[in-house]
């Protein structure tokens, strides 16, 4: 199969770029379903089935190889957009298909909340929704500034959950974060998880020196029954936010 090369600024693939995208917008039109909240990630999926139809003369989905069979172009699981495993188990299962053009309503509105919860937690230019608070604190993965975020709602009443450093004492007492409420050390975890109380049902965040030792308790908590734990992904080391000692 002899290698085509498109010249984005063409007249002829300009063209194509608009058929391309009045075709996703039909798509989106017949199944119910909405763009990404994330525009780059539609431009790109459109230019990838623009180009390909150019190709190919089909508008094979640009995420996946296209290969010659028996002197045709063919894409791998045969993925022209819209493509059955996409209509069939992606967006069904996962809420958007595998190049994340086409989503569900109830997917991008929650991608919408995280897209904004993210840039008010690494920016700090504003307070975080009472919904970018409940997708924030759900997160099995955190950074300091989203933890600094969070630790600012709960302190306005906005949100619930615990802060439990797993290092040891010594360590606590040469430094931990500021408002954490329980002390739970690696090295006596069982013994000391029954004096603390946790709630198997209630939002806990796990952080320890650079995030190891607290994403294997996570593991254990997890395979235990506590139902939300998240973890501080790179420790205490990478925490922004006020230290006490």
């Amino acid at each position: 199969m002899s290698i085509v090369r498109i010249d984005m600024n063409s007249p002829e693939f300009i063209a194509e770029m608009e058929k391309t995208i009045k075709f996703t917008d039909k798509v989106n039109a017949q199944f119910g379903w909405v763009y990404n909240p994330q525009e780059e990630v539609n431009e790109g999926v459109q230019m990838g089935l623009a180009r390909n139809k150019m190709m190919y003369g089909k508008r094979f989905c640009p995420c996946f190889m296209v290969e010659e069979v028996d002197g045709k172009a063919r894409s791998v699981d045969d993925r022209i957009c819209p493509c059955k495993p996409a209509i069939e188990k992606e967006i069904p299962e996962d809420g958007k298909c595998h190049c994340g053009i086409f989503c569900t309503p109830e997917f991008a509105a929650q991608q919408r909340i995280e897209l904004g919860m993210e840039e008010a937690a690494h920016t700090h230019s504003r307070g975080l929704t009472a919904e970018e608070c409940e997708a924030l604190v759900n997160k099995s993965e955190l950074d300091g500034d989203e933890l600094v975020a969070l630790l600012e709602a709960r302190d306005l009443g906005m949100v619930n959950f615990k802060i439990v450093d797993v290092r040891e004492h010594m360590e606590w007492q040469m430094g931990h974060i500021k408002g954490a409420d329980k002390l739970v050390p690696t090295s006596s975890f069982f013994q000391t998880l029954d004096e603390a109380k946790l709630d198997k049902n209630e939002n806990i965040i796990l952080y320890c020196h650079v995030g190891s030792r607290s994403a294997h308790v996570a593991r254990i908590l997890t395979d235990m029954g506590y139902t939300k734990i998240g973890n501080l992904t790179h420790g205490i080391v990478s925490y922004p936010g006020d230290i006490e000692r």
